[in-house]
């Protein structure tokens, strides 16, 4: 007959305080063997290595293998994705991804459609001038009351829901292929 397993509640750390990989594989809910593996693919994950191999990971570590995992398993990028991510945005744009900052706005390139760069121009000048009520316009407690600003908020929402669906199609036709 073989003994129960012994299960030891781990110690609580401070925030500040170093892991270890079993540690960070626990938090993570990842095997050891990725998160080793992640340190060949990813540059930026660099724990310190004691005596005999031993790592310990700083807690900026563990934002950016959060991200990291974020990315992967939430996301569904590639490895290789992730690496882009991780040269155009930075490791702290994947860290703050690790600490569940809200993501930043979408950035416009050359070849973002018309309506997404005219959006952003009108949320600008929404900002810019606040229009002032005229008489039919409905009361602003009245739930049919949209001012300017919500309203450019509201098409700018769409237009980066539009991107990203013509991202999508874009990815699904060179997946065809």
């Amino acid at each position: 007959m073989s003994s129960p397993a012994l299960v030891i509640p781990l110690r609580e750390k401070s925030p500040e305080a170093f892991r270890t990989i079993s540690e960070v594989a626990v938090e993570l809910d990842v095997p050891q063997h990725v998160l080793r593996f992640w340190e060949t693919r990813f540059s930026q994950v660099k724990p310190i290595k004691r005596a005999g191999g031993r790592r310990y990971y700083r807690p900026e570590d563990v934002d950016l293998l959060r991200g990291i995992r974020a990315l992967l398993y939430g996301d569904g990028y590639t490895i290789k994705g992730v690496q882009k991510v991780l040269r155009e945005r930075g490791l702290r744009h994947v860290a703050g991804i690790g600490r569940g900052e809200p993501p930043a706005v979408v950035t416009l390139e050359g070849d973002e459609p018309r309506y997404a760069r005219a959006a952003i121009a009108r949320l600008e000048q929404a900002h810019a001038v606040v229009p002032v009520a005229s008489p039919v316009t409905p009361a602003p407690s009245s739930p049919e009351f949209l001012d300017e600003r919500r309203r450019v908020k509201l098409e700018i929402l769409l237009a980066e829901l539009l991107i990203l669906k013509e991202r999508t199609t874009k990815a699904r036709q060179r997946l065809s292929v």
